[in-house]
């Protein structure tokens, strides 16, 4: 049970991560374009982006991650590199919410 938790989690925060730096490209592409028919297209694509495939996908990689946590605790609890990557975790997970505030600025018609 423990490598089919490990797999879902990197399949996902694969996923995650491929969400998260293609949807700051998107942002830039948004910002450079003088044209409102492609702004409404790139802001359909953020939010589509953002809802069905980045949020998703954190929410399993972070579930599935505690689950391994958990499973493991005995010997991960007291690694201190564990502490370090729950710490980066946090940051990513800021950078999201982070990704969905500067989403639903440009979606609203603000300038960069």
């Amino acid at each position: 049970m423990y490598l089919w938790f490990k797999a879902i989690h990197i399949i996902f925060m694969v996923a995650w991560f491929a969400g998260m730096f293609y949807i700051w490209r998107l942002f830039v592409y948004h910002a450079e374009t003088s044209s409102q028919e492609v702004r409404d297209q790139l802001a359909i694509m953020e939010r589509k982006l953002y809802r069905i495939i980045m949020t998703p996908a954190m929410i399993i990689t972070v579930a599935f991650g505690l689950a391994l946590l958990y499973l493991r605790w005995t010997d991960l609890g007291r690694a201190g590199w564990m502490h370090t990557k729950l710490l980066l975790v946090a940051i990513l997970i800021f950078w999201h919410f982070l990704a969905g505030h500067y989403k639903n600025r440009l979606a609203e018609g603000a300038t960069f």
